[in-house]
């Protein structure tokens, strides 16, 4: 019975954002329609475990849902026009399912039409992207109702307390509250582009290296973001940051089952059994990559995925063309200023320079950190770098407390095992 529920919880998840999509598209309220397809969902967790999954359960939930929004905007008084124009648009039997990427026949309430071949759930990403929201809340609001991530989770992503992202999400639905929303233009989906594929970039992150809780890869929300990266690559297949952002993921994903160990253990790159590796994903990731540098000027994403295919060419840890790695991080980080891309530099600089000299680059990261009163939510990282570098420096007893110190906090529990074990192995005399 456990095993049923948790696939219907998985069969939800999946097809929640696909449900929204069809409801926004077609009705073109996102707010009520949202409200409609949280209790379609609720229906079904409810009836599904009892009478069995229906044949068509997208279509089931869209019917569910689309009966929901039916009777919530006909009992808005003050919304009648809307209730009119739905009422036109759907009879009240003939609530069917479209087939995936299409719409009913005929205009819509916004518009809309038929929707061009791409699924309703890349349909909702773009429209979550509005230009009424700002990038944080398109950012937020994506997460939210396409990435199926929790405020908390999407709170840890962007380093901002959980009641903060709470309320960025609430204000990015009051402002779309009523909005009419439509396919974008080839000039509107352009300026787009950069939030939809941050919301992209973040959520293969929480996917393949989840924030809290038990399991370091969260399959469902890293597959995810591959796959709507590659349906936004089918409509933008000459755009190198997007060629670039899909190379990285690939790059990326390719090294899970190596990952970790019999156990669930984390085992660390340099540590890894490279024979694990997907490789037809590291050729398909390295043609991309070279794809996405001939696309045009190198961005963040294309230099992210130059250095992942170094890392996934290299057939042992010793291979890796580290003094290329530096230089792809020079450029990085003068592009862009962001925490993650310095400290992969610092590791760089102590691979090519040695110990020490990372460490300094640690260290000034930490002290900027600080300043900018960030430091305590960044002690993870730092100090799990730190601490590989004090004990390849041959400072195991610094070593020791940084490791600890990054097991007390991160939320990651394979994470913090792995951290703790580093450092009890420090504590044996042979370690």
């Amino acid at each position: 019975m456990g095993r049923a529920t948790d696939d219907i919880e998985d069969l939800l998840r999946r097809h929640a954002p696909q449900v929204l999509g069809a409801l926004v598209r077609r009705y073109g309220h996102f707010d009520p329609a949202e409200d409609s397809v949280q209790e379609a969902l609720i229906t079904a967790a409810e009836q599904w475990p009892r009478d069995g999954i229906p044949d068509n359960p997208r279509g089931w939930l869209i019917r569910v849902a689309s009966r929901r929004l039916t009777d919530r905007l006909r009992s808005d008084e003050a919304r009648r026009r809307r209730e009119e124009t739905a009422a036109a648009l759907t009879p009240a039997d003939a609530f069917v399912a479209p087939p995936p990427g299409e719409g009913p026949a005929g205009a819509g309430p916004s518009g809309l039409g038929r929707a061009p071949s791409e699924d309703d759930t890349l349909t909702l990403l773009f429209l979550c992207c509005h230009p009424v929201l700002s990038p944080a809340a398109q950012i937020a609001l994506t997460l939210r109702a396409v990435g199926g991530l929790t405020t908390a989770e999407i709170a840890r992503a962007h380093l901002v307390p959980e009641a903060t992202m709470a309320q960025r999400i609430s204000r990015a639905k009051r402002a779309v509250r009523g909005t009419q929303f439509r396919q974008p233009d080839a000039r509107d989906r352009d300026q787009r582009l950069a939030a939809v594929l941050q919301v992209l970039y973040l959520i293969f992150n929480e996917g393949y290296t989840a924030t809290a809780g038990p399991d370091l890869h969260r399959t469902d929300l890293a597959r995810e973001a591959i796959r709507l990266t590659r349906a936004v690559r089918r409509l933008l297949p000459h755009e190198g940051r997007v060629t670039g952002l899909l190379a990285l993921m690939v790059l990326t994903e390719a090294r899970t089952p190596a990952r970790t160990g019999p156990d669930g253990e984390l085992v660390p790159l340099d540590e890894q059994d490279r024979a694990l590796w997907d490789r037809t994903a590291v050729a398909e990731g390295i043609a991309l990559a070279e794809e996405a540098l001939a696309q045009g000027p190198a961005g963040d994403y294309q230099l992210q995925a130059a250095i992942a295919a170094l890392h996934d060419e290299a057939e042992r840890a010793e291979d890796t063309d580290w003094p290329q790695i530096l230089a792809l991080y020079d450029l990085l980080v003068r592009r862009s200023p962001d925490p993650a891309a310095a400290l992969g530099r610092a590791v760089a600089v102590a691979m090519v320079e040695g110990p020490r000299a990372g460490l300094a680059e640690v260290d000034a990261l930490a002290e900027t950190a600080g300043t900018s009163g960030t430091a305590g939510q960044r002690n993870h990282r730092l100090d799990a770098v730190r601490a590989h570098l004090l004990e390849r420096a041959g400072d195991m007893t610094a070593a020791r407390t940084a490791y600890r110190a990054a097991a007390d906090a991160t939320l990651s529990e394979p994470e913090a095992s792995y951290l703790r074990r580093r450092a009890d192995r420090l504590d044996r005399p042979d370690g």
